[in-house]
């Protein structure tokens, strides 16, 4: 998957300017797909270019004038395009994991504190994500927005933040408690 086809995604229910687009990513994309807001205002003037969005001014008057996208029917083609390619299998790439392979000839105090940081921000990201759940489902529950809602795309994609961000957690703070206990036991008087 290419940008492109993330920020084509984040723009099909509205027309968003480039900082919508960038706090959009933040909070909806970015369960999938990491991009800062310089990438994506480059990528909306590359699909603008290429005819995927139309953009438009809007004058504001006590604002500077901004620009809205929107997806046109050759983006849509493009998505339809890009849906229809096999997808790729995700590969887990992370520094911390690193850290964490080499605990047992390494000092495990950073890496503890790099676990218990992580584990923090996957907390914090359960709480967005449940409540962007909540907001999206409204007052329906999630079997009655799953079978008769309009968009079911975004909150399916949150649900699959979720649970990695669930499971980032978890792992996160299992992982800090085996490295506290094996510290521990290690400078104990009783080990030696």
């Amino acid at each position: 998957m290419a940008l492109r086809h993330a920020v084509l995604a984040a723009l099909l229910d509205e027309e968003l300017s480039g900082y919508q687009l960038a706090k959009s990513f933040d909070l909806g994309v970015a369960n999938f797909w990491h991009a800062l807001p310089q990438q994506l205002y480059a990528e909306l003037a590359k699909l603008e270019s290429d005819g995927l969005v139309t953009g438009r001014e809007v004058v504001q008057d006590s604002r500077p004038n901004k620009r809205l996208f929107q997806v046109t029917e050759a983006g849509l083609t493009e998505l339809e395009r890009f849906a229809a390619a096999s997808a790729k299998p995700s590969f887990l790439r992370d520094d911390l994991l690193v850290k964490v392979q080499a605990c047992d000839l390494i000092d495990t105090g950073e890496v503890i504190a790099d676990l218990t940081e992580r584990a923090a921000f996957a907390a914090a990201k359960v709480e967005l994500f449940t409540s962007l759940l909540e907001k999206f489902r409204g007052d329906r529950s999630e079997e009655d927005f799953l079978r008769h809602g309009h968009r079911i795309g975004p909150y399916l994609t949150c649900l699959r933040g979720l649970a990695f961000e669930q499971g980032n957690r978890d792992w996160c703070e299992r992982t800090a408690a085996v490295l506290r206990a094996r510290q521990a036991k290690q400078v104990s008087p009783n080990s030696r």
